[in-house]
């Protein structure tokens, strides 16, 4: 199918010297607002409007204005208060900090552990969240929010095999999300920047294979990660 009859089966006119990288661009732009979303693309090559290799990994979705601006300013007059604790790793303490509901997952060998009860101001930001990701808000059992105040990190890692599905929603502040693969002896590399208001969904291969980091943020964000669980992960009560 050539790209103007791709153009014309959805009804958007375009210019007619539209390259068609900028057409794929509109039709998903045009598609993501029908779901309530600001679906970003994933890019191709120019030229190349079908190209089979994404620059996201297989498995990960990213979308802006997941949530509205009155949302995020709701959320950062309640989430400040919470009991936040620095982040513990094997006796090292990050510099970001960390509040766990539902579940917590304790790195000094206990697994997980039951949490508090998720707060009735986070309910909404769930069901967004499960709909964005297309699972039942109830599947998401674990929240975590953390703290990254200006220069915090997180290193290179895989979130614990006793986790599913993976969706992070950021707040205040844009941060850099990388990705990377080990494919043979180097790293097959991904980065986006993950806007306030935005979510990503992490699953199959971008949840199983890729590992993640963020480097030193430049100014303080928050951010919400929601998480369902295996159905073989240990609990301990």
């Amino acid at each position: 199918m050539s790209c103007a009859h791709y153009i014309d089966a959805h009804r958007i006119w375009v210019q007619p010297n539209a390259t068609p990288s900028r057409l794929k661009r509109i039709v998903q732009q045009r598609r993501s607002k029908s779901e309530g979303f600001h679906s970003v693309s994933i890019p191709r090559k120019q030229g190349d409007l079908f190209a089979s290799a994404p620059v996201l990994p297989e498995g990960m979705r990213y979308a802006t204005d997941v949530l509205t601006r009155k949302e995020e300013v709701a959320l950062l007059d309640a989430l400040p208060p919470l009991p936040f604790k620095e982040f513990e790793f094997h006796g090292f303490l990050g510099k970001r900090r960390v509040v766990s509901f539902g579940w917590h997952y304790d790195f000094s060998g206990g697994g997980l552990r039951t949490a508090g009860e998720l707060p009735e101001f986070l309910l909404p930001i769930r069901e967004r969240a499960a709909h964005f990701a297309g699972v039942a808000p109830a599947t998401l059992e674990h929240a975590l929010i953390l703290d990254y105040p200006q220069g915090a990190a997180i290193g290179w890692h895989k979130d614990r095999p006793a986790f599913g599905d993976v969706i992070g929603i950021s707040l205040l502040a844009p941060c850099v999300f990388r990705l990377r693969r080990k494919t043979g002896r180097t790293w097959e590399r991904r980065s986006l920047t993950a806007e306030p208001r935005s979510a990503y969904l992490l699953r199959g291969p971008a949840r199983n294979e890729w590992e993640h980091s963020i480097p030193p943020v430049d100014a303080r964000r928050y951010s919400i990660t929601f998480r369902t669980l295996r159905e073989n992960a240990p609990r301990h009560v």
